[in-house]
Protein backbone atom coordinates (compact mmCIF):
# COMPACT_ATOMS: atom_id res chain seq x y z
CA UNK A 1 0.00 0.00 0.00
CA UNK A 2 1.26 3.35 -0.92
CA UNK A 3 0.76 5.89 1.80
CA UNK A 4 -0.78 9.54 1.24
CA UNK A 5 1.92 11.95 1.57
CA UNK A 6 0.81 14.98 4.08
CA UNK A 7 2.83 18.01 4.54
CA UNK A 8 1.75 20.01 7.94
CA UNK A 9 2.13 23.57 8.37
CA UNK A 10 1.36 25.70 12.12
CA UNK A 11 3.46 27.54 13.80
CA UNK A 12 2.76 25.44 17.18
CA UNK A 13 5.32 22.45 17.53
CA UNK A 14 2.39 20.66 20.08
CA UNK A 15 0.15 20.85 17.13
CA UNK A 16 2.01 19.64 14.26
CA UNK A 17 3.82 16.76 16.70
CA UNK A 18 0.38 15.57 17.83
CA UNK A 19 -1.17 15.64 14.42
CA UNK A 20 2.08 13.97 13.19
CA UNK A 21 1.48 11.44 15.95
CA UNK A 22 -1.92 11.17 15.64
CA UNK A 23 -1.96 10.68 11.52
CA UNK A 24 1.17 8.69 11.35
CA UNK A 25 -0.86 5.81 13.72
CA UNK A 26 -2.80 5.06 10.45
CA UNK A 27 -0.24 3.11 8.51
CA UNK A 28 -1.99 4.57 5.28
CA UNK A 29 -1.00 8.09 6.37
CA UNK A 30 2.77 9.81 6.07
CA UNK A 31 4.06 12.89 7.44
CA UNK A 32 6.49 14.40 4.04
CA UNK A 33 7.47 17.04 6.37
CA UNK A 34 6.16 20.13 8.23
CA UNK A 35 6.60 24.32 8.14
CA UNK A 36 6.16 26.71 10.72
CA UNK A 37 5.44 29.71 7.62
CA UNK A 38 4.16 29.56 4.63
CA UNK A 39 7.42 30.92 3.30
CA UNK A 40 9.12 27.81 4.79
CA UNK A 41 6.96 25.37 3.26
CA UNK A 42 7.20 27.07 -0.47
CA UNK A 43 11.20 26.52 -0.14
CA UNK A 44 10.69 22.35 0.99
CA UNK A 45 7.46 21.86 -1.27
CA UNK A 46 9.36 20.43 -4.14
CA UNK A 47 11.45 18.39 -1.61
CA UNK A 48 8.22 16.64 -0.19
CA UNK A 49 6.41 16.26 -2.72
CA UNK A 50 2.79 15.76 -0.63
CA UNK A 51 -0.38 14.85 -1.69
CA UNK A 52 -2.15 16.54 0.71
CA UNK A 53 -1.28 19.52 2.91
CA UNK A 54 -2.92 20.68 6.08
CA UNK A 55 -2.68 24.35 6.80
CA UNK A 56 -3.45 26.55 9.61
CA UNK A 57 -4.74 30.03 7.94
CA UNK A 58 -3.24 32.27 10.55
CA UNK A 59 0.30 32.05 10.39
CA UNK A 60 3.73 34.25 11.74
CA UNK A 61 5.56 36.22 8.88
CA UNK A 62 5.08 37.99 5.61
CA UNK A 63 2.21 35.14 4.15
CA UNK A 64 -1.10 34.24 5.49
CA UNK A 65 -2.80 30.81 4.65
CA UNK A 66 -4.58 32.48 1.82
CA UNK A 67 -1.54 33.45 0.23
CA UNK A 68 0.43 30.74 0.49
CA UNK A 69 -2.46 28.78 -0.83
CA UNK A 70 -2.48 30.55 -3.59
CA UNK A 71 1.34 30.06 -4.17
CA UNK A 72 2.20 26.97 -3.22
CA UNK A 73 -1.03 25.88 -5.71
CA UNK A 74 0.85 28.17 -8.43
CA UNK A 75 3.68 25.62 -8.24
CA UNK A 76 2.37 22.24 -7.43
CA UNK A 77 -1.69 22.58 -8.60
CA UNK A 78 -2.53 18.87 -8.11
CA UNK A 79 -1.69 19.18 -4.17
CA UNK A 80 -4.81 19.15 -2.00
CA UNK A 81 -4.78 21.92 0.65
CA UNK A 82 -7.05 21.87 3.86
CA UNK A 83 -6.83 24.47 5.77
CA UNK A 84 -7.26 24.24 9.43
CA UNK A 85 -8.61 27.29 11.40
CA UNK A 86 -9.53 28.26 15.11
CA UNK A 87 -12.39 30.75 14.17
CA UNK A 88 -15.07 31.02 11.91
CA UNK A 89 -13.78 34.42 10.33
CA UNK A 90 -16.31 34.14 6.88
CA UNK A 91 -14.16 36.84 4.96
CA UNK A 92 -10.76 34.22 5.57
CA UNK A 93 -12.93 31.53 4.95
CA UNK A 94 -14.04 32.33 1.32
CA UNK A 95 -10.70 33.60 0.89
CA UNK A 96 -8.89 30.57 1.44
CA UNK A 97 -11.67 28.92 -0.47
CA UNK A 98 -10.88 31.38 -4.13
CA UNK A 99 -7.23 30.83 -3.33
CA UNK A 100 -7.86 26.63 -4.77
CA UNK A 101 -8.31 25.13 -0.87
CA UNK A 102 -10.13 22.25 -1.21
CA UNK A 103 -12.15 23.00 2.13
CA UNK A 104 -11.35 23.98 5.38
CA UNK A 105 -11.78 22.34 8.99
CA UNK A 106 -12.14 23.69 12.17
CA UNK A 107 -9.63 23.06 15.06
CA UNK A 108 -12.38 21.84 17.53
CA UNK A 109 -13.63 19.35 15.10
CA UNK A 110 -12.84 15.64 15.93
CA UNK A 111 -10.03 13.73 14.54
CA UNK A 112 -12.30 11.15 12.18
CA UNK A 113 -13.30 14.44 10.57
CA UNK A 114 -9.69 15.42 9.44
CA UNK A 115 -8.48 11.98 8.89
CA UNK A 116 -11.74 11.58 6.79
CA UNK A 117 -11.10 14.58 4.81
CA UNK A 118 -7.58 13.88 4.57
CA UNK A 119 -8.26 10.50 2.93
CA UNK A 120 -11.19 12.01 0.80
CA UNK A 121 -9.02 14.79 -0.92
CA UNK A 122 -6.24 12.46 -1.45
CA UNK A 123 -8.58 9.92 -3.41
CA UNK A 124 -9.65 12.77 -5.63
CA UNK A 125 -12.92 13.13 -3.86
CA UNK A 126 -14.13 16.77 -2.72
CA UNK A 127 -15.45 17.82 0.35
CA UNK A 128 -18.21 19.65 2.16
CA UNK A 129 -15.87 23.09 2.27
CA UNK A 130 -16.65 23.27 5.79
CA UNK A 131 -16.05 19.76 7.00
CA UNK A 132 -15.47 21.12 9.95
CA UNK A 133 -18.68 22.78 11.03
CA UNK A 134 -20.10 19.33 11.18
CA UNK A 135 -20.95 18.55 15.04
CA UNK A 136 -21.14 14.87 16.10
CA UNK A 137 -23.66 14.20 18.38
CA UNK A 138 -21.69 11.39 20.79
CA UNK A 139 -18.97 12.07 23.60
CA UNK A 140 -15.86 11.24 24.08
CA UNK A 141 -15.10 7.56 23.77
CA UNK A 142 -15.23 5.61 26.62
CA UNK A 143 -10.90 6.08 28.14
CA UNK A 144 -10.50 2.64 29.15
CA UNK A 145 -11.30 2.44 32.75
CA UNK A 146 -9.19 5.30 33.53
CA UNK A 147 -10.15 7.42 36.54
CA UNK A 148 -10.83 10.90 36.20
CA UNK A 149 -7.30 12.08 38.17
CA UNK A 150 -5.67 10.33 35.03
CA UNK A 151 -8.27 11.19 32.25
CA UNK A 152 -6.94 14.58 33.48
CA UNK A 153 -3.46 13.62 33.68
CA UNK A 154 -3.71 12.44 30.71
CA UNK A 155 -4.92 15.53 28.70
CA UNK A 156 -2.21 17.61 30.67
CA UNK A 157 0.57 15.17 28.09
CA UNK A 158 -1.63 15.94 25.56
CA UNK A 159 -1.15 19.44 26.20
CA UNK A 160 2.46 19.62 26.27
CA UNK A 161 3.01 19.43 30.18
CA UNK A 162 5.72 17.99 31.67
CA UNK A 163 5.69 16.40 35.21
CA UNK A 164 6.46 18.71 37.17
CA UNK A 165 3.89 21.24 35.42
CA UNK A 166 1.20 18.38 35.96
CA UNK A 167 2.05 18.25 39.93
CA UNK A 168 2.09 21.85 40.35
CA UNK A 169 -1.63 22.28 39.27
CA UNK A 170 -3.44 19.79 41.68
CA UNK A 171 -0.87 20.15 44.23
CA UNK A 172 0.08 16.46 44.28
CA UNK A 173 3.64 15.36 44.43
CA UNK A 174 5.84 14.70 40.85
CA UNK A 175 6.29 11.22 42.52
CA UNK A 176 2.56 10.62 42.27
CA UNK A 177 1.97 12.33 38.75
CA UNK A 178 4.76 9.78 37.81
CA UNK A 179 2.40 7.14 39.07
CA UNK A 180 -0.38 8.21 37.43
CA UNK A 181 1.66 8.44 34.35
CA UNK A 182 2.55 4.60 34.30
CA UNK A 183 -0.78 3.52 34.56
CA UNK A 184 -2.51 5.93 31.67
CA UNK A 185 0.12 4.06 29.88
CA UNK A 186 -0.26 1.06 30.64
CA UNK A 187 -4.39 0.87 30.49
CA UNK A 188 -3.93 2.52 27.04
CA UNK A 189 -1.66 -0.30 26.14
CA UNK A 190 0.95 2.00 24.63
CA UNK A 191 4.84 2.58 25.53
CA UNK A 192 5.30 6.53 25.57
CA UNK A 193 3.56 10.17 26.26
CA UNK A 194 3.53 10.40 22.18
CA UNK A 195 1.98 7.33 21.46
CA UNK A 196 -0.59 8.51 25.03
CA UNK A 197 -1.32 11.92 22.97
CA UNK A 198 -2.39 9.98 19.88
CA UNK A 199 -5.01 7.88 21.72
CA UNK A 200 -6.62 11.00 23.71
CA UNK A 201 -7.26 12.69 20.20
CA UNK A 202 -8.96 9.32 19.38
CA UNK A 203 -10.90 9.22 22.12
CA UNK A 204 -11.66 12.70 21.98
CA UNK A 205 -10.23 13.63 25.61
CA UNK A 206 -8.46 16.61 23.79
CA UNK A 207 -9.29 18.89 20.44
CA UNK A 208 -6.41 20.24 18.27
CA UNK A 209 -7.65 23.58 19.49
CA UNK A 210 -6.46 23.65 22.33
CA UNK A 211 -3.39 22.05 21.47
CA UNK A 212 -2.93 25.11 19.77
Amino acid sequence: MTAITIALVDDHRVVTRSLKAYLESFPDLRIAGIAASGEELLERVDQWKPQVILQDLLMPGGMDGIETTRRVLERAPSVKVIALTASMDDERMMGVLRAGAIGYIRKDAEPETLLAAVRAVAQGRTLHRSLGEQAHSTGPAPPDDLTPREVEVLRQLALGLANKEIAHAPSISEETVKSHVGNVLGKLHVENRSQAIVQALKRRLVKLEELS
